[in-house]
């Protein structure tokens, strides 16, 4: 018993801690948005945007959640998302188009540099996540609208109707939304551990093994690339900086893995994340999953056909 309240309190502190990190972002992201908001900015970013974001189907405004997640995190973005979302009402379509979006491009600051500290080079892989996104945004909208999918309305978690807006009002549902964001994020990380605990991880790696030599990288590159499908960038690239500086990986191997974990990462953590502001799993999961491999058969087929030389002068740092 008093092994299953340690684990608990370990994870308590971890959520803590990240909250506590993540608290220093989005407090000044809701004051922006609040400004925004009273000086009815929203409307004249949105009209700036729409042209962008339209080209996957969604509402100008989101332009600027996707921005707050290249330039933060999905946790900044999902606060802009929910604001936004008090006021306006959106589709189970567009939530899921707007979630891959922010799945594949996010906290590019932080995860870039990673990628590039781990071998690659940083215009590939900001190219990558980018049109990536945009890519499968467009996939996703076109499907959708073709077999008229996902028209109804979302269910926020974090939402609980329209309240006061006043600034006694736009207060107390930040805090509100503040702790909601701490206990998701402790049911996340206790999840993980509990997985971690269980062997579910080791099993879904050892399933997922099998399939990397099909996206062209060797056993030793297995271990790292799953660890950062699984869990994130943060884990795998820091595995995979580690295992360049031994020489264990290849360069083939480092950069198939970076781009792998590029365009699918933390499935766990980041997909659930966004099922609580009403994404459908067929989009943010199974959609992004069969994309990634796509891309890899391709990016396989380019390295193949480019000379070592080339290959390393122009992909790898």
């Amino acid at each position: 018993m008093s092994k299953i309240l340690l684990e608990f309190a370990d994870v308590f502190k971890r959520a803590l801690n990240t909250w506590l990190i993540l608290l220093k972002i989005m407090i000044p992201i809701s004051i922006i948005v609040k400004i925004l908001v009273e000086f009815g900015l929203i409307k004249t970013i949105a009209d700036l945007l729409s042209p962008i974001m339209g080209f996957v189907g969604l509402p100008g405004e989101f332009g600027l959640v996707w921005a707050t997640a290249l330039a933060t995190n999905i946790y900044g973005s999902l606060l802009v998302f929910i604001s936004l979302s008090i006021e306006n009402s959106y589709t189970v379509s567009q939530v899921t188009v707007l979630s891959v979006i922010i799945l594949i491009a996010h906290a590019f600051p932080i995860e870039l540099r990673i990628a590039q500290k781990a071998g690659a080079r940083l215009w590939f892989m900001f190219l990558l996540r980018f049109f990536g996104a945009f890519i499968l945004g467009w996939i996703l909208n076109y499907i959708f609208n073709f077999f008229n999918l996902y028209r109804s309305s979302i269910n926020v978690l974090l939402i609980s109707g329209k309240s006061d807006n006043s600034i006694i009002g736009w207060g107390f549902r930040e805090l509100r939304t503040y702790f909601m964001i701490f206990f998701i994020i402790f049911i996340l990380l206790l999840l993980i551990r509990l997985l971690e605990k269980s062997g579910f991880i080791n099993k879904l790696n050892g399933f997922l093994e099998p399939g990397l030599e099909i996206l062209g990288m060797s056993k030793e590159a297995a271990p790292v690339s799953i660890i950062g499908t699984t869990l994130g960038i943060s884990y795998g690239g820091g595995l995979i900086i580690n295992e360049s500086k031994k020489g264990v990986l290849s360069k083939k191997d480092m950069f198939l893995s970076l781009s792998m974990m590029g365009l699918t990462h933390s499935i766990i953590e980041d997909t659930l994340l966004m099922i609580t502001i009403g994404a459908a799993l067929s989009g943010i999961l199974i959609g992004r999953i069969i994309f990634t491999v796509i891309v890899m058969i391709l990016l396989i087929k380019i390295i193949n056909f480019l000379p070592k030389s080339k290959f390393e002068k122009f992909f790898i740092r």
